[in-house]
């Protein structure tokens, strides 16, 4: 290859670069402006659902619907939570379980999420914490934070149903990881504190 060809190439290249740059930039903002839209979306499905609405989802092609608000005073979170743990749900906030009891009931309400988004808060609970947790039919539970505990993600004695009232929050572990979906989870065992309120 002449000399010639390869500073051609070199600049032809070179001038790529900035368009390569601003593409990246754009896509950025294209996912910035996606997730905040879907926001909007999830606080309209969860509104309707507090009105009684059954399985409000917040786009026609949605998976997933709100069906609890948890709120960390201490920490001034509050996040939407939807039914399902699937991957498509959790990129839009934590996830409860099917299998586990519905937000505000009797048993062991289990809610996951993802380390680095939507629960980037939970390595900053402590015990005595309180967490509030409201359902669809406005009904407030407040729960205190009792263990954090550090477990391989085949335990399954934290997704153990009770007799008592429980919020059990799951996310992977550790929190710096660089890869996700290691095999330790992170999980926040809460009691029920104060009866349910109705809003």
């Amino acid at each position: 290859m002449s000399d010639v060809l390869k500073r051609r190439l070199i600049t032809l290249g070179l001038s790529f670069l900035p368009l390569y740059g601003v593409w990246m930039f754009g896509q950025g903002v294209w996912i910035h402006a996606k997730a905040q839209v879907a926001q909007v979306l999830l606080e309209s499905a969860w509104s309707q659902t507090r009105q009684g609405h059954k399985e409000v989802k917040p786009w026609p092609w949605a998976d997933t619907w709100p069906v609890g608000r948890l709120t960390v005073p201490r920490l001034g979170e509050r996040r939407l939570v939807l039914a399902g743990a699937s991957g498509s749900s959790l990129a839009f906030g934590p996830g409860h379980l099917f299998n586990s009891a519905a937000p505000g009931e009797a048993g062991n309400c289990v809610i996951a999420g993802h380390r680095d988004t939507h629960f980037r808060f939970i390595r900053h609970l402590k015990k005595g914490d309180h967490i509030v947790l409201e359902n669809p039919r406005n009904k407030i539970t407040t729960y205190e934070v009792q263990a954090l505990l550090i477990v391989d993600e085949n335990s399954h004695r934290i997704l153990q149903q009770d007799a008592g009232n429980r919020l059990t929050l799951i996310t992977c572990y550790p929190f710096d990881a660089i890869r996700s979906g290691g095999p330790l989870r992170y999980v926040v065992i809460a009691r029920a504190v104060s009866r349910s309120v109705i809003i």
